[in-house]
């Protein structure tokens, strides 16, 4: 039985087309990857189908009574929340009947006999319920769920808008796992992740009986945990049996099957046309000639899918800097309190460097304060001479209503319209989403806003925080290779293994001088 079934979705935002003409249905068990190149509307459908976006068109319809559970890439959570109330929270119909329970065991004294009878079968179908559920063990399920997603080292008192991008995602899909909903919908869990949690999740997703649909462009932790693959392209929706390397092995055979129909057709379509024209005005060939005209107008065109724009990141290279990039001496860094020992570390012209370590030891903040936009506990950072820095934060402004042609313009005010088009364009961005604002951009294309903004500035040290997040198979390609090609230093913060050893040519592992507990 189907849980989900959407028919004929249309959408879009202006006169920009996400989908025309979609259908997809879910099954019971069924462990969908939703892949897609950025801005194809993989979260915008995620959106459609959790009721938060009306379509244009078509029909969305859920199973009755099934609980939907989903993980937003742009979720907030409010200011003054612990942890573990948020936690908790996943459980607040439980604690509803709780209270609902107190209420009438208050009243009980003050019951007539029909009441009374009343109010203790209503008192005994709470307590199933609750026993059912285990609500008495609540706490212990917060705390399991909690440590083993690394929640527990920063302590479930903590407030949530204290948080991390890391952090936040790892509350929110713990609140989400707490809740253990009959379908999740998960937009991109593995971004700001850390290895050791992707693999717990990837364990926890592998043996989950119920069903989910999954966006992400972590293509291994994909191959592990799906069974299906839906690919949007160019506003259609198709579906593939089996994992992500199965989808592409079948996916690029049907490309190379249409693409030689195609030219076999257009061969076909050449020599009708040549016969017509040679033939349509002689009397004795002229019925040939109206017979190849009405093949010629009755044939069902084959169209090849317009090939998307690939991005093409090439950093300017900046002047020779001094031999060292930075050097610290005991450097405390943090905000209240600390998140290191101690550092005396130094990073020298030409060294391309990883950071990594699970998040909320202080790796960001390591950054931040290297550049000064933080300010240390204790300690001191000197920068070498003759830096130009590029510097690429963890997140952008998601509410940035200014289009993508102001953004780059804002930075470069000497370029003109057509050079700052030609500049996003060798992002990958397509002339739609060039004039769009950025907030209404895909966590991918804003992404690529900020790597423009990036690589058409000179630099000869390169700061990034975790630049693969969002970003699609073709862009995190481009840019492992842009980045293997730069000629300057690189400090990066990464937790895909896979992309950063191809990159750096030293790993320094932030556990080692970290003072939390992890």
């Amino acid at each position: 039985m189907s849980i989900l079934t959407v028919e004929h979705l249309s959408h879009g935002f202006g006169d920009r087309a996400i989908f025309e003409d979609v259908s997809f249905r879910l099954l019971k068990g069924e462990h969908i990857g939703l892949v897609g190149a950025n801005g194809e509307g993989k979260s915008t459908f995620m959106s459609i189908v959790t009721g938060k976006l009306q379509p244009d068109d078509g029909k969305v319809e859920w199973s009755p009574r099934v609980r939907v559970g989903y993980l937003d890439q742009h979720a907030v959570l409010s200011p003054g929340m612990t942890i573990q109330d948020v936690l908790r929270s996943a459980f607040a119909w439980l604690f509803d009947l709780e209270a609902r329970m107190n209420e009438i065991c208050d009243k009980l004294g003050e019951a007539d006999e029909d009441q009374m009878t009343a109010w203790m079968d209503e008192l005994s179908e709470i307590q199933e319920l609750l026993d059912a559920h285990d609500f008495y063990l609540i706490d212990a399920k917060v705390e399991e769920v909690a440590r083993a997603l690394g929640l527990m080292s920063l302590g479930l008192e903590h407030d949530v808008s204290d948080l991390s991008g890391g952090q936040r995602t790892k509350v929110l899909l713990a609140k989400l796992l707490l809740e253990k909903p009959d379908i999740l919908l998960l937009d991109e869990p593995t971004n700001y992740l850390d290895e050791e949690h992707i693999t717990w999740l990837k364990r926890y997703l592998t043996e989950y009986e119920n069903a989910f649909v999954m966006i992400s462009h972590d293509i291994p932790f994909l191959n592990d945990v799906v069974n299906l693959i839906y690919h949007m392209e160019n506003r259609k929706l198709t579906r593939y049996v089996g994992n992500y390397d199965k989808f592409m092995e079948v996916y690029e055979v049907q490309k190379a099957q249409l693409e030689a129909a195609y030219k076999r057709q257009q061969q076909e379509i050449s020599d009708l046309q040549d016969f017509v024209n040679r033939n349509k005005a002689r009397v004795a060939t002229r019925n040939m000639a109206m017979s190849r005209q009405k093949k010629l107008d009755k044939m069902e065109r084959i169209e090849l899918t317009a090939e998307k724009p690939k991005p093409e990141f090439r950093f300017k290279q900046g002047r020779t800097p001094g031999r060292y990039i930075f050097q610290t001496r005991d450097l405390v860094i943090g905000y209240d309190s600390p998140l290191s020992k101690p550092l005396t570390l130094n990073m020298e012209r030409g060294q391309k460097i990883a950071l990594v370590g699970a998040n909320g030891i202080g790796k960001t903040t390591l950054l931040r304060s290297i550049l000064g936009l933080t300010q240390p506990i204790s300690g001191e950072v000197e920068l070498g001479d003759h830096l130009e820095i590029g510097y690429f934060e963890q997140e952008g402004d998601y509410n940035n209503s200014t289009t993508c042609i102001e953004e780059i313009w804002k930075e470069f005010p000497s370029l003109n319209q057509a050079e700052i088009r030609a500049a996003l364009a060798k992002c990958g961005l397509t002339t739609k989403h060039i004039e769009s604002q950025v907030r209404v951009l895909s966590g991918g294309e804003q992404a690529k806003v900020r790597l423009c903004k990036l690589i058409n500035r000179e630099s000869n040290i390169l700061l990034l925080d975790e630049p693969t997040n969002h970003l699609d198979v073709d862009a995190k390609d481009e840019l492992k290779r842009a980045l293997r090609e730069y000629k300057g230093s690189i400090l990066l913060i990464c937790h895909e293994p896979e992309f950063y050893m191809d990159v750096v040519n030293e790993v320094w592992d932030c556990h080692q001088w970290t003072t939390k507990i992890i």
